[in-house]
């Protein structure tokens, strides 16, 4: 997951290839109270691993759910042992459910219900979300719920229920606002249904339209799942029998979440298929899914999108020109998609003529006021945007020369961060940049990994910062830093040189000349991995310690110094070049490697003060030094690789200069990275 401040993606060009989605959030989240509820064990799969759940999570253990493992691990399933209806005597906790409003209301419902002394919190933005029609109708059957705050919003305390006067009438809620309150008073209901000497039907009433009826459907097909039968009257009465009794499945599947799946149905739908593949195969949802999201997929279609699919995979390509590309506008009613109609909001931007989403006045109660958010980012991009009440109209773009590069505010909505990233496809070319990106952790942490894995574009358009310099100048430090606040992939050409080094020793080779074209086809058939936390892999082995000793930097110098290696390592260090950008440093990222990288900057520092740095450096690993043998090899190191006739150390003409004898590594990399700002097209 990208954990920068910001996301810059290049323009991008196509799309193909697999995507595997995660768990369904509202799927994972209704099965773990369902499955708290229950007695026995419930073994559950596939279980989205995002904030949502891992609050869910967090609660369940805090009421006495016992939970193993206690956290997601991808492929592992997680096994939830419930309370069988009853909580524990005298129960009380405070819940801290951050924006998770599948978890902040079912758990209300249910623990209002159950009893107990509770004070339900979040962040500050769920203490903006209705959740009073709820808490009305609760208290319409005895529950003793407070509020904390401002009337009619969490944060809530919850103390201990007087069913007493509970009457046989019709519990009324509204459906108009959200239908999340319908399917938190479904799942907790059940346990008044089979209250000793006083069984009976328990009946909601639904006051008003109710909206979102797929995401009812998907809570009615689970409660089944768990032995609870209830009855729908026409979508506006609800009954549950009376004696109904959760009961453990056993185990189950998590499908993945339809809405996420939205994303890459529009990619496929906009993007033109990269050469060799048939646009985007979508694993882990299908046709079959009982989710109403999946439903987008008939909205898709009517714009354009070429879609096939079985009971758990969609295909999507893009149309022939004049046979649904460009993209046709729409005019549609979205109540039965009200999450996924947020990425045709995007799509709408490739489309002829002016879409029309309307009954979507829930996106005014969702993790933001997404009418409001959607329309604003839409005009950055240089669409005309009509807003009202419940409905958005899209006018995309007039030509391509109206297209606007934008910075995407996210809002803390994972949903608005995702369906944006689509931009990127525009025909301008521009890049789009995505603040706060890690806000997709609250339903698909790995979004934009999945994302790239299956976009390409041109490699001149993916962005290189190369760091040219001098041994010893900070270079590599520099480098990591920049890549890690751009959430950029990290080239450490030198390491390359230093892995090429030891393998070679390792296997008897003499570092001569005449060794060369064997070091070189040795190299090359080597596996090499720079991981995340800057640790270096050669075939899976860690050699991160081994490659920086100063007799591996002398090594380097050496076999840098073979023209044969260098051409065999050229591929190697392009391959790097991956979206969503790249750093490279080294001594000839800006000459020879990378010649078209749009920053390139030539650090320096005195050999002083370099050999003083690499003196503390070896002295903190415990390794030995001799500060004036530093200062002389340094010496003799540079004037090897000004002089060598194979790639010599100079700065590009094009580079910026950095000394760095006497500054922090701090103020280095916040030079290099204002340095970069400076030539973003963003506003």
């Amino acid at each position: 997951m990208f954990r920068t401040a910001f996301l810059d993606l290049p323009p991008l060009a196509t799309a193909g290839g697999t995507v595997h989605l995660p768990g369904s959030k509202s799927i994972s989240n209704r099965v773990l109270l369902l499955a708290a509820l229950s007695a026995g064990t419930t073994t559950i799969h596939d279980l989205l691993d995002s904030d949502d759940t891992r609050v869910m999570l967090a609660a369940l253990q805090q009421l006495g759910c016992r939970i193993a493992p206690t956290a997601v691990t991808p492929g592992q399933p997680i096994a939830v042992t419930g309370i069988g209806g009853q909580l524990p005597a005298d129960t009380a906790a405070t819940l801290f459910l951050g924006n998770a409003g599948t978890a902040m209301r079912p758990l209300t419902a249910a623990l209002a219900v159950l009893g107990g002394n509770f004070e339900m919190t979040g962040v500050p933005r769920m203490y903006e979300r209705p959740i009073g029609d709820l808490v009305a109708a609760l208290r319409q059957l005895g529950c003793n719920i407070d509020y904390l705050g401002n009337p009619g919003f969490p944060p809530l305390k919850i103390g201990q229920p007087d069913l007493s006067q509970l009457s046989s009438a019709p519990i009324q809620v509204r459906g108009d606002v959200s239908s999340q309150f319908l399917t938190s008073l479904l799942m907790a209901l059940p346990l008044l249904a089979n209250v000793p000497g006083a069984q009976r039907d328990i009946t909601i009433e639904v006051v008003g339209e109710l909206i979102s009826k797929p995401y009812i459907h998907i809570t009615l097909e689970l409660l089944a799942r768990f032995g609870i039968a209830v009855e729908n009257q026409d979508w506006q009465r609800f009954v549950i029998p009376a004696g109904s009794r959760y009961q453990s499945p056993g185990a189950i599947h998590v499908e993945a979440d339809a809405s996420s799946a939205s994303y890459f149905i529009a990619l496929g739908a906009l993007a033109e298929s990269t050469p060799g593949q048939n646009g985007v195969k979508i694993l882990g949802v299908g046709q079959d899914s009982i989710q109403g999201d999946i439903r987008f997929v008939e909205a898709a279609r009517a714009m354009g999108a070429q879609v096939d699919g079985g009971p758990n995979w969609l295909q999507v390509s893009r149309g022939e020109p004049g046979k649904g590309w460009p993209l046709k506008a729409i005019d549609l009613d979205c109540n039965h998609i009200p999450d996924a109609a947020m990425t045709l909001a995007v799509m709408a931007l490739y489309a002829e003529g002016t879409t029309r989403l309307t009954n979507i006045a829930s996106w005014r109660v969702k993790e933001t006021d997404r009418i409001a958010a959607m329309a604003c980012e839409l005009r950055k991009l240089g669409a005309t945007v009509e807003e009202g009440a419940d409905y958005i109209c899209i006018t995309p773009p007039a030509t391509t020369s109206d297209w606007k590069a934008a910075s995407i505010h996210t809002y803390d909505d994972h949903r608005v961060a995702m369906c944006f990233s689509l931009a990127a496809f525009n025909p301008a070319g521009l890049p789009v940049r995505i603040a706060d990106p890690q806000c997709v952790a609250k339903t698909f942490p790995d979004y934009f990994e999945a994302l790239f894995s299956v976009c390409d574009t041109a490699n001149a358009r993916i962005p290189v910062i190369c760091i040219d310099g001098t041994s010893g100048s900070g270079k590599g430090t520099i480098a990591a830093q920049v890549a890690e606040a751009l959430g950029y992939h990290l080239l450490d050409s030198g390491a390359l040189y230093r892995i090429t080094g030891l393998v070679a020793t390792r296997a008897g080779l003499a570092l001569e000349a005449a060794n060369a074209e064997r070091i070189a086809a040795l190299i090359a058939s080597q596996r090499l991995e720079f991981t995340a936390d800057q640790r270096v892999l050669v075939n899976g082995e860690d050699v991160t310690l081994a490659i920086r000793s100063e007799e591996a930097g002398m090594h380097a110098s050496q076999v840098s110094a073979f023209p044969a290696v260098r051409a065999a390592l050229v591929g190697v260090q392009h391959a790097f070049r991956a979206l969503p950008g790249l750093v490279a440093d080294g001594r000839d990222m800006g000459t020879v490697i990378f010649p078209d990288a749009p920053l390139k900057v030539y650090l320096t520092a005195s050999v002083q003060c370099r050999a003083d740095r690499r003196y503390k450096q070896l002295i903190s690993k415990g390794l030995p030094a001799n500060i004036d043998a530093l200062f002389a090899d340094l010496e003799a190191r540079d004037a090897r690789d000004m002089q060598r006739a194979a790639a010599p150390l100079k700065p590009a003409e094009d580079a910026l200069h950095l000394d760095n004898s006497s500054g922090t590594i701090e103020e280095a990399v916040q030079q290099v990275l204002a340095w970069w700002s400076e030539r973003q097209p963003f506003a």
